[in-house]
């Protein structure tokens, strides 16, 4: 028996409605130190400097994903027959916590950490002293469950469909909220209706084929949200610049040139590993003031790709043809402006649908009419024309505004 907290507690949300909390693991997980840090890492990277209200947190989206995942395995009737107590409580967990490890800017931060957020995140509740006592002090083994659900190793494989598939807790919320905060329509989609075909089917998560239309529809919203605002070319620009800043400061630590900035800047440049205090203090605010210190550095470089952080001097783009690479360059070279730091390549892809391979096994499946199971691509053509058709791709060359034409 799991101890509840002495009332529901209810946070106000614009995209539920409310969540819901009783368990008081739960809430003492919220008030965490760890959890209450994720307010300081915006929901998206690159893209608030395209949509001026989408300023939401991690931490919002993650009370999200908790909310979405109790709804799962306390209004599904399937999944709540199919789960235990121990097993709805660790899963809740999975999707509050899921996000935990995230750096500042969103994923573009893990290439400068070389790292996973998703590795940080079962390391510091695995690690982190205060989070450990509130599980381990709540149910033997619960730290190591809960990371195990995000690792995509739980003993339990229906519990990791829940938090991290392709019909998953983490994209319902993402995708409803950052359309909202983005001001954007293209996440839209029908919750609810999703949530009333959701069935188990011999340790798998299957939908009835009569609520085909509703996945379709969040198919559909996944495309458009990755297109118009994930990888819109604004977005993309600032997170390529700050690529470019870490590069320049990576060269400048190997001639014990680097600038004065914060401890964990001068980590990253010097190829450290952090420890957990370390990335606990690296959120967004302490980049932006760190990026203020580097405007002041000596290198010109540093200097002034800090300058165009901070002021939201982005690069401008083109297509990247082998004649507009070559004309870049040219100009860069002839300003005396290196191309290595000033001119970035980006070539994007995606596609809506992709099953996972492997451990992750990640299909969408549905039962027929006769019972019969389908994946998704199977039984609907639009998701097969998705699929099978040509794929959309954006090659760009991006560049110092005052050399577009």
């Amino acid at each position: 028996m799991f101890l509840k907290t002495e009332e529901e507690k209810v946070l106000r949300d614009p995209i539920h409605g409310y969540i819901h909390v009783d368990y008081q693991v739960i809430w003492d997980c919220i008030n965490s130190r760890w959890f209450q840090r994720l307010r300081r890492i915006r929901q998206l990277g690159g893209a608030c400097m395209v949509y001026h209200t989408a300023d939401h947190t991690r931490f919002g989206h993650s009370l999200g994903v908790y909310e979405v995942v109790r709804r799962m395995v306390m209004e599904v009737p399937d999944i709540r027959e199919a789960l235990d107590e121990r097993q709805k409580i660790t899963v809740m967990l999975a999707g509050l916590l899921h996000d935990l490890g995230h750096g500042p800017f969103s994923h573009a931060f893990e290439a400068v950490t070389h790292s996973s957020h998703e590795d940080w995140t079962c390391r510091i509740i695995e690690e982190d002293a205060q989070l450990r006592g509130i599980l381990e002090g709540c149910s033997k083994g619960l730290s190591h469950d809960v990371a195990d659900v995000i690792r995509h190793r739980s003993k339990n494989a229906l519990l990791p469909q829940l938090v991290s598939a392709q019909l998953d807790a983490d994209r319902m919320d993402y995708l409803l909220r950052d359309a909202y905060f983005t001001g954007t329509a293209y996440g839209e989609f029908d919750l609810e209706r999703v949530l009333r075909i959701l069935r188990v089917s011999d340790g798998r998560i299957v939908i009835k084929e009569s609520g085909i239309y509703a996945i379709e529809n969040y198919i559909m919203a996944r495309y458009h949200m990755y297109w118009q605002v994930y990888y819109h070319p604004t977005a993309r620009s600032y997170e390529n610049m700050m690529h470019s800043l870490f590069s320049r400061l990576r060269l400048l630590a190997l001639k014990n040139q680097l600038p004065l900035t914060i401890p964990q800047f001068h980590a990253l440049a010097m190829g450290e590993k952090l420890n957990l205090q370390d990335y606990f203090i690296l959120d967004e605010s302490t980049c932006l003031y760190a990026f203020s210190l580097l405007e002041h550095a000596v290198d010109p470089i540093v200097r002034d790709l800090a300058s165009r952080l901070r002021d939201r001097r982005l690069f401008a783009f083109a297509e990247a043809t082998k004649e507009n690479v070559r004309r870049v360059k040219n100009r860069l070279r002839k300003a005396g402006m290196d191309p290595k730091y000033y001119m970035c390549r980006d070539d994007v892809r995606q596609s809506p649908y992709v099953p996972y391979s492997g451990d992750r096994g990640g299909a969408i499946w549905v039962r027929m009419h006769g019972g019969v199971i389908k994946e998704l691509e199977e039984a609907s053509n639009i998701v097969w024309s998705l699929v099978h058709g040509p794929q959309r791709r954006d090659d760009r060359v991006y560049f110092p505004g005052e050399f577009s034409e």
